[in-house]
């Protein structure tokens, strides 16, 4: 009974180190060019700012919390336009792409309660949200520059 429960136990907590070392491998893989960038400005993204901000000294709660809800206009705009566009399906990239989706959505719960304790503690899933919007305008860009 004990060895049931402590291989169900073991094997939650290696399928959650899997997943968080995946999602930051795949964030930490880096495209030739910088196409996130062109993508931020033809869409107004605010995800450079807010990633230049992160970088600088811990911002008010109040000031993140903007930056939350910025990073989150951010996030629905892209996947809305990911999704929808002819040219940004994720061929071979699907199992990358849904794993980042559920990346975000867990940071953005992380926020939410970290946010109540210290800005100390949201920052860091602020920090990990603006990778992942990143990441996809970079993937949104890459896709864009292959069509044409």
């Amino acid at each position: 009974m004990w060895a049931n429960v402590m291989f169900v136990a073991m094997s939650g907590v290696l399928l959650v180190y899997w997943f968080r070392y995946t999602c930051l491998l795949i964030l930490s893989t880096r495209a030739i060019r910088d196409y996130a960038a062109a993508v931020a400005e033809a869409n107004a993204l605010r995800f450079p700012e807010i990633q230049q901000e992160l970088a600088g000294e811990i911002p008010e709660g109040a000031h993140l919390d903007a930056m939350h809800s910025a990073l989150d206009r951010d996030y629905r705009l892209l996947t809305c336009l990911m999704r929808h566009g002819a040219e940004f399906r994720m061929a071979g990239r699907k199992i990358e792409h849904r794993m980042l989706v559920l990346d975000f959505q867990i940071m953005r719960a992380w926020y939410a309660v970290s946010s109540r304790m210290s800005s100390r503690y949201s920052r860091p899933a602020l920090q990990e949200m603006v990778r992942i919007v990143r990441h996809f305008a970079d993937t949104m860009g890459e896709c864009a520059a292959a069509r044409s």
